[in-house]
């Protein structure tokens, strides 16, 4: 790597960091929102000045604006554990009076809050609450997962795209709307760190490491199990091209290791996991029905609350744009295509959370940042994205502070 490009994106990483923070510290202090916040049928109930009353993850004045919504959870489960009296319970759907029930935090992988508990101990000896020292905790997983994806991508590209193109394709992944989740309490910074590194190690032949990289990251998002298929294509191709293969039929069952990792998950939290997801939140696998009603219903409330319709339509835009890049760049890096297809095929395939979250799924897609910085060569191009990206991040960003729904 080259040291002087290797030290431009941790500079850019590093200030960007604060800018985005300090934004969101200050940025409450100059206008409030009006209340509530109807973007999602739901959101209107979640979102009232009394909604996070009962939610004491999310009230904890250190680096309050990094939090809000699934931050609760991930918050819970580093300073308590899953099963925490302050997190709601979740029982059979239309049965409160069922034996069955579990903590809403089962729905939720274990190993960024795992990560966070370790992280966060320093801070506990100082005087800060154990709220605010798990909130500390998370941003800096988040953002060091971050700087180590950008890191990443940086070495993905740079023999095809040089290094003024490996920076490009490293800083727009910061540019993006909401890029903020790598700057809050979300999984999103962690992961793409654990993703996108085990795709370089792929590119550079090291399965090994690219496997043990891939189960943690199933370990941190279900997605993760994806990277199984490009685990498994580049041992096809280097066994294709393998003079001596007797190395790589002995490091064939290593790369089983994602798949393993989830098989363990699923005996310690299958059961509440999909319990909690089957009835709270209505998920599940390949649920194309589900899937077709929530956008309809996303689309026909788009009519009537403009809100609805700025969300609905740039997170149509954004997964659109995600497809097109993996099409685009599947000649060049099938590996990260094949990737970014299949992560964007299991949520958006899996019911209701497609719809919600969609224009954050995206950042998890290695090929949006490689086709946007290619197309980043023309400097016009570069301002208007730029400046366009920058203006709806900001605007999704101070929405966050305020907990509104932005993904």
């Amino acid at each position: 790597m080259n040291h002087a490009t290797l030290r431009n994106i941790i500079l850019f990483w590093l200030v960007w960091s604060v800018i985005i923070i300090g934004f969101m510290q200050l940025a409450p202090q100059r206008a409030t929102v009006s209340r509530p916040d109807y973007t999602l049928t739901w959101t209107e109930y979640e979102t009232t000045r009394r909604s996070n009353n009962d939610k004491p993850y999310l009230r904890d004045p250190l680096l309050n604006t990094q939090v809000a919504w699934d931050s609760e959870f991930y918050l819970s489960i580093a300073t308590v554990g899953y099963d925490d009296p302050d997190v709601r319970i979740v029982h059979l759907r239309d049965d409160e009076n069922s034996e069955e029930a579990y903590s809403m935090s089962y729905a939720f992988f274990p190993l960024y809050p795992a990560v966070m508990s370790v992280v966060r101990l320093p801070f506990t000896a100082m005087d800060i609450t154990p709220i605010g020292a798990s909130t500390i905790a998370g941003v800096i997983v988040s953002l060091l997962g971050t700087l180590a994806g950008m890191i990443a991508l940086y070495d993905m590209v740079r023999d095809e795209m040089g290094e003024d193109g490996g920076f490009r394709a490293a800083s727009l992944m910061l540019l993006f709307p909401t890029s903020l989740f790598f700057a809050v309490v979300y999984t999103e910074g962690l992961f793409v760190g654990l993703t996108f590194s085990s795709l370089a190690f792929m590119r550079r032949k090291h399965l090994i490491v690219a496997a043990i990289l891939a189960m943690f990251a199933t370990w941190t998002r279900a997605v993760g199990i994806s990277l199984m298929l490009p685990l498994f294509l580049s041992w096809v191709l280097m066994w294709r091209d393998s003079k001596n293969s007797t190395r790589l039929w002995v490091t064939l069952p290593l790369l089983a290791l994602p798949l393993v990792g989830y098989g363990v998950w699923r005996l310690a939290y299958g059961v509440p996991f999909d319990f909690v997801q089957a009835n709270w939140f209505g998920n599940g696998i390949l649920l194309l029905d589900q899937t077709i009603e929530a956008w309809t219903t996303l689309l026909e409330r788009a009519t009537e609350f403009p809100e609805t319709a700025i969300f609905a339509y740039t997170s149509l835009a954004s997964v659109l744009l995600a497809i097109i890049s993996c099409v685009v760049m599947a000649r060049r890096y099938p590996l990260l295509a094949l990737f970014g297809l299949i992560a964007i095929a299991i949520p958006m395939t899996s019911g209701w959370t497609g719809t919600n979250s969609a224009i954050r799924y995206v950042l998890v897609i290695p090929t949006l940042w490689i086709m946007l910085a290619h197309w980043a060569k023309h400097p016009v191009f570069e301002r208007v994205w730029t400046l366009f990206a920058t203006l709806l991040l900001a605007m999704q960003a101070y929405l966050f502070t305020f907990d509104f729904w932005v993904g």
